[in-house]
């Protein structure tokens, strides 16, 4: 890991300032601006169709409003050193006591429409967010302690971000994306939460989807493909180092394809240009078709650890099986469950030994967050049919399955979405050690939609047992997520009752709010040290192993990032700064 990307960890407080137009450095990309060519279509697949247009209702990675607007705001991080550089703004201003920062927009910015982009934008977008009825998964983002951070217009290119205590995420939190006031506005105003949540369905003409960033929608078809067109009005303030607009590309093309294999088969035959294979597998037939000749390619293997996590989940909000909620909520037998887990099987079968294990919520790559005196349920079968014997499954019925005393069966349902097959093989694994030990673990691959909805459902009887699901994002200031510690948040998965269930949540939950105010970057590293002790006693998710990134990319793309910069945070290249070589 680069040192400097660990500055990451102190914020940037002082204003700075730049022309209204931003200028992608060069050092950004190996390619001089002289060497970009104009044009072309860069062509990606998904293995899971998309959800929404919605920027307001979208909850899963890589979802159609982020890639549309790149997923910028005010704000945005320089790769190379990891601080904070003014983007949609040009400069900043930080009152004295650091509860107010005063953002001043860069003018001559416009919506694909024409309109342009004003404070107005910003003020419309977080009303919006901030609407509870809305349901965004972006709604805990502006909220300290249960206490709002406001935003206040003082001008058509002015605005002030008023935060209830001081903030380490404070830049993250000015980093969300604007969308058009006068296109939610109007709607928010007539109809409300209500209004808002029946915008931009798949269905909406691609016409009427109005962007602020590189990319316009040209068509959808649902199973198939999304293309997108290039938004000419980003590049009137979006230039290279030789004041060139950007993106250089004219398309976007993304296919949604079956699974992870078709995704491969479709890289090999050279029909899309960039890919992050997992598996050993995978790895060695791109290196096999580029050894051979078949493939113009570049991989590199071992980029850097995982920025995501991989885990399972067990739902306690099952009021209508009051044995399996009762058991859900037992720290003793989530304990076993993780005992159950052989994450080194994993490493080595689903990523072919080019993987990292993981125990805690912060994600392998951030190495300097990392307790490591965190408690580590290991996978020991013995230590698990020792825990579940003490929660009174000491005898086993004719199929060889642990009942108590009540003759009641220790058996649940497993979900993951299906077409990931690294998910499908861990869900696998874990049927096979579960049963070793008498635990039935039903598995069953569903639709990643349908899988998404049963996480995110709330009150006191869930649709679900257990969910295999991984989260990405997360700051470099303060990895832990603010939809996601916090007891009402909206990826607090295993209980979306709204309250907190286990005093220790509660303690995660103040945890939480004492690290994000605690601007000593140090002292923010202790706190969320004490945080993963506490979620190690908790263990409120079982954490498995990630793959490690290994990007690649056919050689018909120019752009990428130097090596330096390469990893599973800045990942492989600025789609802004990619250009079609040949």
């Amino acid at each position: 890991m680069r040192k400097a990307l660990w500055l990451a960890g102190l914020l940037v407080w002082g204003g700075l300032a730049s022309a209204q137009t931003f200028v992608w450095p060069q050092k950004w990309t190996v390619a001089k601006p002289q060497e970009a060519k104009r044009g072309g279509t860069l062509r990606a697949a998904v293995i899971s169709d998309f959800r929404t247009f919605n920027p307001f209702i979208t909850a899963e990675a890589g979802n159609v409003p982020d890639i549309i607007s790149g997923a910028r705001g005010l704000v945005m991080r320089d790769p190379t050193t990891g601080n904070w550089i003014p983007y949609m703004a040009e400069s900043w201003t930080v009152s004295p006591n650091k509860l107010e920062i005063t953002f001043k927009i860069r003018r001559g910015m416009k919506w694909s429409d024409g309109r342009p982009i004003t404070a107005d934008d910003w003020i419309t977008t977080w009303r919006i967010h901030t609407d509870k009825a809305v349901g965004s998964n972006s709604y805990d983002s502006f909220f300290l302690d249960g206490k709002p951070i406001t935003l206040r217009k003082i001008d058509d290119y002015t605005v002030r971000f008023i935060y209830p205590k001081t903030d380490a995420e404070a830049f993250n939190v000015a980093s969300f994306e604007p969308w058009p006031a006068h296109i939610f506005g109007p709607v928010y105003q007539r109809e409300g939460a209500e209004g808002i949540k029946k915008m931009w369905g798949l269905n909406e003409d691609p016409d009427k989807i109005v962007s602020g960033g590189p990319w316009l929608i040209e068509s959808y078809r649902p199973g198939e493909r999304l293309v997108l067109k290039r938004n000419p009005a980003f590049g009137e303030w979006n230039k290279d180092e030789a004041g060139n607009p950007l993106p250089y590309l004219d398309r976007y093309e993304i296919k949604i394809v079956k699974d992870v294999n078709a995704q491969l088969a479709e890289f090999l035959a050279g029909n899309i240009d960039v890919i992050a294979p997992a598996t050993v597998d995978h790895i060695s037939q791109i290196r096999q078709a580029i050894q051979q000749g078949r493939l113009d390619a570049t991989i590199k293997v071992n980029a850097s650890p995982v920025a995501s996590s991989q885990f399972m989940v067990f739902n306690w909000n099952k009021a209508s099986d009051p044995f399996k909620q009762s058991l859900f909520r037992s720290d003793k037998f989530r304990r076993a469950m993780s005992h159950i887990v052989n994450r080194q099987a994993v490493i080595d079968i689903v990523y072919g030994g080019l993987g990292t294990p993981m125990y805690s919520s912060v994600y392998p790559v951030l190495t300097q967050w990392i307790n490591p005196k965190v408690p580590k349920y290991e996978y020991n079968l013995q230590q698990a049919a020792k825990l579940l014997a003490e929660l009174g499954f000491t005898k086993k019925d004719r199929e060889g399955y642990l009942v108590d005393s009540k003759g009641r069966r220790l058996e649940f349902n497993l979900a993951t979405n299906a077409g990931n097959t690294q998910r499908e093989q861990i869900a696998k694994l874990i049927v096979d050690e579960a049963k070793k030990v008498g635990v039935k673990v039903n598995f069953q691959a569903i639709d990643f939609n349908t899988l998404v909805g049963q996480l995110l459902s709330s009150g006191p009887d869930r649709p679900f047992d257990a969910i295999i699901i991984g989260l990405t994002g997360g700051g470099l200031d303060w990895p832990f997520g603010p939809n996601v510690v916090p007891c009402k948040g909206n990826l607090h998965m295993w209980n979306k009752s709204g309250q907190c269930l286990d005093p220790r949540e509660t303690q995660l939950d103040a945890l939480y709010s004492r690290g994000r105010a605690e601007l000593d970057f140090e002292k923010r590293v202790e706190i969320g040290y004490r945080m993963q002790e506490i979620e190690a006693q908790l263990l409120p998710v079982i954490y498995i192993a990630g793959p490690n990134y290994h990007p690649a990319w056919n050689n018909r793309l120019g752009g990428e990032h130097p090596d330096a910069i390469i990893s599973s945070i800045w990942g492989q290249r600025e789609l802004e700064l990619t250009f079609i070589k040949k």
